[in-house]
């Protein structure tokens, strides 16, 4: 109903003469505000040369609705149009729910055009930090957003297997394996400090002895390194219910000759220039505020180089809609990595980066301090291991990526409705007894004959408004791509349910009332299940 009301919206505005960028139409705070609202008078006003109050009576009075669905429409200042829907069409509504099922909400918005979410892309370091966690489970969630609006998706991970970061890598471990072997060896500068160092070392030393103890080369080190925790990561990942399409190894653009090609294209548009030694682009030419190195003067990439290059294969290899999910301290440097893309030529419009903020872990009202270098801090496998996977992936959605995110770890820890993915699991687990209990008294899930004229409760009105707008929240995340979204909309839907509740039992004596009932809290555990389903959280049937 929503896509139809905006396009007549849509052509009633363009026989005033007015173009809107966007039509937005939003739920009312106030009831007294009707079901569905839009601002468009109060946008188009200045376009339309008239008063908000006037643009809004002159379009109300184009529009042609259907009064079996949009029962009434007001005027409201200051410039609002208010729709009131029809509780015959609410209560119908519920058939759709539970005839769509597992698809209720879906939409086809993306067509089957090709996305690509790139996310993690830690560097084979060391283990996953709970930063890597946040990026981990947004973009699996982004992911699953574009998929139930009709993309076809793949998830890729960047392996960056090149540059300093692995060679000082390989030489931690080199450095802990003399150890170990009673040579004298320090760290390098710089250098890994965790344990899993050590712990790759000594299995190294299990395996080969003292076979190495005069490598020069720290290839075999690096090598070890990379497997063993590259295969913890997967791990982790996996235990979030996190899996990738694609792996991208970064090492590929250069033995391709990709980084040379970039260098040359962009070189021949006049965005390269030398200048003590290194290799600069041209960035300010592209709208940056400064030049920056591509090739240092030791003849070794900037990570700007291979990531320029990855960017522009992605958008060879045809995708549509590539999306990256970067960490906040990426948000100074991916603006000249799209600008080199966009200086070879390509058109990065379809390129949509989201940044999210840092995690700091909280407990007993302190922060609990990290420092990846000293591998002071807490992996992504022990929170996991400490309050579970729904509630480290709920956790990292709950907030605006945008937002600071404060891991609240006591939160976390409860196994009562305090904590919001319990709440959201108890709500579901609840309409699943409830269904049981029906059964249990010989009652069926009957929908096509169930009276559903019955709910008649200002607390089902309610619950079937909110129903209904669940498709459009699908829509909405797809257009922000903020998971928060979806999280707070559960939320609001399982307080609504535990309203009605309190107020509608739903197994009664009234077999009438009870099946009404029971379409109801049908639809809504569906309606939940696909939400959670969405977020990658499992709806349990019981607690």
């Amino acid at each position: 109903m929503i896509p139809r009301l905006r396009t007549q919206l849509a052509k009633a505005l363009e026989e005033m003469g007015i173009e809107p960028d966007y039509i937005q139409l939003d739920r009312p705070r106030q009831a007294g505000h009707g079901d569905l609202a839009t601002n468009v008078p109060l946008v188009c006003a200045r376009q339309a040369a008239k008063p908000p109050l006037a643009v809004a009576e002159e379009l109300k009075a184009r529009l042609s609705l259907d009064g079996r669905i949009i029962t009434r429409v007001e005027v409201a200042a200051p410039g609002f149009l208010n729709f009131f829907l029809a509780d015959d069409y609410l209560r119908q509504h519920l058939l759709t729910v539970l005839e769509q099922g597992k698809d209720y909400g879906k939409s086809t918005i993306g067509g089957g055009r090709r996305a690509l979410v790139e996310f993690v892309s830690a560097n084979p370091t060391g283990p996953l930090t709970v930063g890597h966690g946040r990026g981990a489970i947004l973009g699996d969630t982004v992911s699953n957003i574009l998929s139930w609006n009709g993309y076809q998706v793949d998830r890729e991970y960047y392996y960056n297997d090149a540059g300093r970061q692995m060679r000082l890598l390989g030489e931690s471990v080199q450095a802990r394996y003399l150890e170990l072997l009673g040579r004298d060896a320090g760290l390098p500068e710089g250098g890994y400090e965790g344990e899993y160092i050590r712990d790759i070392a000594r299995t190294m030393v299990e395996k080969d002895g003292d076979a190495l103890v005069d490598e020069t080369d720290t290839a075999p080190f690096t090598t070890a390194a990379e497997e063993a925790i590259f295969q913890d990561i997967n791990s982790v990942l996996d235990r979030l219910g996190v899996t990738f399409d694609n792996y991208f190894n970064e090492h590929s653009l250069y033995e391709s000759g990709a980084l040379d090609d970039v260098v040359s294209a962009l070189e021949k548009k006049d965005l390269v220039y030398r200048k003590d030694g290194a290799t600069w682009l041209k960035a300010t030419a592209l709208d940056r505020p400064e030049d920056r190195v591509l090739i240092k003067s030791s003849g070794e990439p900037t990570y700007r180089l291979p990531d320029i290059a990855y960017h522009a294969d992605k958008l060879q290899r045809g995708y549509d809609l590539a999306v990256d999910i970067f960490g906040a301290d990426h948000q100074d440097t991916y603006p000249d990595v799209l600008a080199g893309v966009q200086g070879l030529g390509y058109d990065t419009g379809n390129i949509r980066v989201l940044i999210h903020q840092f995690v700091t872990l909280v407990h007993g009202g302190q922060q609990v301090k990290m420092s990846t270098r000293k591998a002071t801090f807490v992996t992504l496998e022990e929170l996991i291991a400490e309050v579970g996977r729904d509630v480290v992936r709920y956790f990292f959605v709950m907030r605006g990526m945008d937002s600071h995110l404060q891991f609240d770890l006591d939160l976390a820890r409860k196994t009562s409705d305090e904590n919001p993915v319990y709440y959201l699991q108890y709500a579901h687990a609840r309409m699943v007894n409830i269904g049981k209990r029906a059964e249990a008294f010989g009652y069926r899930l009957e929908p096509d004959s169930a009276p559903l004229q019955l709910l008649a409760l200002p607390e089902a009105r309610t619950l079937m408004h909110l129903l209904w707008w669940f498709p459009e929240v699908v829509q909405q995340v797809h257009r922000s791509l903020e998971p928060q979204t979806m999280a707070n909309f559960l939320q609001e839907l399982a307080t609504a349910y535990h309203r009605y509740y309190t107020v509608a039992r739903v197994v009664t004596d009234d077999r009438e009332l009870s099946a009404a009932r029971l379409v109801i809290t049908e639809a809504c555990r569906r309606t939940l299940a696909n939400g959670l389903a969405i977020l990658g959280i499992t709806a349990p049937e019981r607690m």
